[in-house]
């Protein structure tokens, strides 16, 4: 028989020749075809990327600020006075707005400035409200010297948050004034369009990111406590009568230019929480932000002068008889201004990651992805977190329960997401 005829036969049998004897196997069932993909209803657009994993564990806290707000309880003192011959414009008690309103308090106060069109400014205080204060007096046409015990690396404003939040612990809604919520409108709007011609440049001094807000429960209800967690501290305000005011909210009055949350549905949530939505938040990288303004000022001439007032009177001494002061928080001991109150707030980092590239907030923990780092923020008891709190010593405890809770959510994550 040849090969070719033995292997017909076999092949008809079942293939039993060929195989040893072996008893013919039953034919399985063809494999039920996979279930299609369900189809968003979501447009292209609109999708969430895949998102890089945060690799949240306590031993990469690398570093942790604090920073004590100058929250004034009236608003930003933006008066003017007399000393001696010496005409001094208030700019400082933004609390936690003045990256945000800088550019737009700077505009305000630069115009009371020259209207005695002075050839020479001195500037007080080199945080970012004092920096944009000194670069628009340069753009106006002045020579600017700013007077500084700290340059802007060391100083509380880049121990901040450092997102654009122009209502931030602003004022105390009772104490306002009656017209500060035009005033601060004129404020943020002027700073949003100061801004847009950083954002772009080379580092990304100013920049824009996806803010995901993430809850087990419906928006509203109270967050529950993770008993896997240490207990929470009590409130540094706890007892104090002022621990139920309320801050002024004004950001209804710029709805027009504040990009509107988007609530992700059950095909267009990555998240293992049942509850998420997303918004665009702008966001300043210190380190390159910074390095521009400073540079800026000194390619316009700007110089820096190392020194310490301890008394308003010392202010007349100065060859320049126009001051803009803007020294933050320390205007409670130097100006004696009583409606200052320290506001406390930390901000832990983990070592950056520059794959991660969004924020989010869960379980009362904040965090952005920056360019020098991820920032991490427990955000237990609200905005009176930290209110009338001036220790500016590290609580590292509180840092390291904020990243457990981010460390938690990502281990809940699909194997296939992370």
């Amino acid at each position: 028989m040849d090969r070719r005829h033995l292997l017909k036969n076999s092949l008809a049998l079942g293939g039993v020749v060929g195989l040893g004897g072996c008893a013919a196997t039953p034919k399985a069932p063809a494999a039920a075809a996979p279930a299609p993909m369900p189809v968003s209803s979501v447009p292209m657009m609109d999708r969430v990327p895949v998102l890089a994993p945060v690799r949240a564990h306590a031993d990469r806290l690398f570093d942790i600020k604090v920073c004590i707000r100058p929250f004034r309880t009236k608003g930003p003192n933006l008066d003017v006075e007399q000393i001696g011959d010496t005409m001094v414009v208030h700019n400082y008690g933004h609390g936690g707005s003045g990256w945000s309103l800088s550019w737009g308090s700077a505009n305000m106060a630069v115009q009371k400035a020259m209207s005695r069109s002075p050839k020479q400014v001195a500037v007080i205080g080199c945080g970012i409200i004092g920096l944009t204060s000194a670069i628009t007096a340069q753009r106006a046409g002045a020579q600017v010297t700013i007077y500084t015990r700290e340059l802007l690396p060391r100083t509380r404003s880049v121990r901040a948050n450092g997102s654009w939040t122009p209502d931030s612990r602003i004022c105390l809604a009772a104490e306002a004034p009656a017209n500060f919520g035009e005033t601060w409108e004129q404020m943020a709007r002027m700073s949003w369009k100061s801004l847009r011609p950083y954002v772009g440049l080379p580092g990304n001094p100013v920049t824009f990111t996806d803010h995901y807000r993430l809850s087990d429960t419906p928006v509203g209800q109270p967050v529950p406590v993770d008993p896997n967690l240490p207990p929470l501290p009590a409130p540094t305000w706890a007892g104090l009568p002022t621990q139920t005011a309320d801050f002024g909210r004004y950001d209804d009055r710029i709805a027009d230019i504040t990009p509107k949350p988007q609530i992700l549905t059950d095909d267009n949530n990555p998240f293992p929480v049942k509850y998420a939505s997303r918004s665009t938040q702008m966001f300043f990288n210190f380190t390159e932000y910074g390095h521009l303004l400073t540079s800026d000022f000194f390619a316009a001439g700007g110089k820096i002068e190392m020194r310490d007032f301890h008394a308003p009177s010392e202010l007349a001494t100065l060859k320049e008889k126009v001051v803009i002061n803007c020294p933050g928080f320390a205007a409670r001991d130097w100006w004696k201004d009583k409606a200052m109150m320290p506001v406390r707030g930390q901000t832990g980092w983990l070592i950056p990651q520059p794959e991660v590239n969004y924020a989010m907030t869960y379980r009362n923990v904040q965090i952005l992805s920056k360019s020098d780092g991820i920032m991490v923020i427990a955000l237990e008891h609200g905005d009176m977190k930290g209110y009338n709190d001036s220790d500016e010593s590290v609580r590292r405890a509180e840092s390291e329960r904020a990243v457990r809770v981010i460390e938690e959510l990502f281990s809940r994550f699909p194997a296939s997401r992370a």
